[in-house]
């Protein structure tokens, strides 16, 4: 039998753990699309772990993360581990976690919010519940649950 191997990539950051089925969902988060694409990227979908049965796996080449990327990735992938690689090591590691206050990343599913709104207004959100992730606007006390829905990428 014959194996695929994924290229090992000399710098860039690899995103593993993730839940099977999300790794889409991280690339369009981050705003990775064919379009804009300059480097190497990987996406391994429904493979073996060892902590789980299943999970996906994303590396980026040439690129590492901001915090308000992590974060973003935290709310769809809360079990997520960030890898830096530089020259083709791992130079730093570390697990995602949930911000208390979720600012700027994802939009409120309320319509009539003041965040919908034409006002200049960041949206804002504390974590009501962690499992199921279910996050409270602070501006109209909505609690919203599919929070991937409502996630805006990194260019927005």
């Amino acid at each position: 039998m014959k194996e695929l191997k994924i290229q090992p990539i000399r710098n860039g950051t690899v995103i593993d753990h993730i839940e099977t089925g999300m790794s889409l969902n991280v690339l369009r988060i981050l705003g990775i699309t064919g379009e804009n694409v300059n480097s190497s990227i990987s996406v391994v979908m429904h493979v073996r772990s060892k902590k789980e049965e299943w999970k996906d796996i994303v590396k980026i080449e040439d690129r590492e993360l901001y915090a308000k990327e992590v974060d973003r990735i935290a709310l769809i992938a809360p079990r997520a581990t960030i890898n830096i690689i530089r020259d083709y090591n791992v130079a730093e590691k570390r697990k995602v976690k949930i911000p208390e206050l979720v600012r700027g990343i994802v939009r409120c599913a309320n319509p009539n919010c003041i965040t919908n709104s034409n006002e200049p207004a960041e949206s804002i959100f504390s974590v009501h519940r962690e499992r199921p992730l279910t996050l409270k606007c602070h501006y109209c006390d909505r609690v919203q649950s599919r929070v991937e829905e409502y996630l805006t990428s990194s260019q927005d």
